[in-house]
């Protein structure tokens, strides 16, 4: 017993390792190549083992990939029919829908014939005064197919091809589409550009000269002359004595007449030319606007060439002959005013 006693002793009071070792033998070894064997259950067993055995057991799925494989299981039993894909209609039934590819808002029918912009024209339907194949139309979206009647204030109205027509202006021809006195108008200069009826956008007075644009886009009319767009405009102005740096500088930082302030976007002398041939850029559109401006400080607009408009120039475009815009400028007006 002593000499036992002793033996223990001298063993560290922690120290199992042979006892461990002892205890490992006894259990008999597993084979290398039954590594899942636990995971096996007997047929029919519902276990996440059986799951493992269908797919590869060193592959981990994140959350929505498991997702993903419970929602294809899900629908391939006919548990549910996904939100995203609508039930498969029966035979001889045809699926309805809103509109088709070739009808048009009755709001655009109307200010693309020219009548006014799409703003205006919900106010005439709501106000009633838009018919369709006989009816009184006061909703506001209703689509027009190939062929409805369209009348406004009792009136047919004719879906036709945009167009766009630039003149360049001469003197002697104010701008409106019918004078009660009888004096020449711009219309008689674009009489010719085509069959659609053609308005023009915005005015230039009797005497002004340059560049003055047509067209039956009451959207982008309507877009042009609106102060919150504001369509570029470059005139040459001739004055009847130099223009003074004091004048000039006041124009710069504004003048105030009796309609409002006039702000210039910007203002200078004509390379190579007397003082009294003056640049100026603006996107004000009121009545007059550059001749008041200078008049307010005692000069007189002897000339007036309106030389730039919206991205548009008389390149080209002699003085009282028109063209029609190319794709790309009317592409170019529909990306710069919107």
């Amino acid at each position: 017993m002593n000499k036992r006693s002793t033996n223990n002793s001298r063993r560290p009071a922690g120290d199992k390792s042979k006892d461990n070792r002892k205890n490992a033998s006894d259990k008999p070894r597993r084979p290398a190549t039954d590594k899942y064997a636990d995971n096996k259950k007997s047929p029919g067993s519902k276990s996440r083992g059986a799951t493992e055995e269908k797919r590869d057991p060193d592959v981990k799925l994140g959350k929505n990939a498991r997702k993903k494989a419970i929602f294809a299981k899900e629908a391939s039993e006919k548990k549910f029919v996904p939100k995203s894909k609508k039930p498969a209609l029966s035979k001889g039934k045809k699926r309805t829908t809103e509109g088709s590819s070739t009808d048009v808002r009755l709001n655009r029918y109307i200010a693309t014939a020219g009548i006014c912009s799409r703003r205006e024209a919900d106010v005439f339907i709501a106000a009633g005064l838009v018919e369709v194949n006989g009816k009184i139309i006061t909703e506001m979206g209703f689509q027009v197919k190939p062929g409805d009647k369209v009348k406004y204030n009792g009136e047919l109205i004719r879906g036709e091809k945009k167009r766009y027509v630039l003149l360049n202006k001469p003197k002697g021809f104010i701008t409106t589409t019918d004078d009660p006195k009888a004096r020449k108008t711009v219309m008689e200069l674009v009489a010719n550009a085509c069959t659609e009826r053609i308005y023009p956008v915005g005015r230039l007075d009797r005497a002004t000269t340059g560049l003055l644009l047509f067209t039956n886009d009451g959207d982008l009319a309507k877009r042009l002359t609106h102060p919150s767009h504001g369509a570029a405009k470059i005139y040459e102005v001739v004055l009847n004595k130099n223009l003074s740096k004091s004048d000039f500088a006041k124009i710069v930082d504004g003048i105030t007449l009796e309609d409002g302030d006039v702000l210039v976007d910007e203002l200078s002398w004509v390379e190579g030319k007397a003082r009294t041939h003056v640049g100026i850029r603006i996107h004000i559109g009121r009545n007059r606007i550059v001749r008041r401006l200078f008049e307010s400080l005692g000069y007189e607009v002897v000339k007036l060439d309106r030389v730039f408009f919206a991205g548009l120039t008389k390149k080209n475009l002699p003085r009282g002959n028109y063209r029609h815009l190319s794709q790309l400028e009317i592409d170019n007006l529909h990306i710069k005013i919107k």
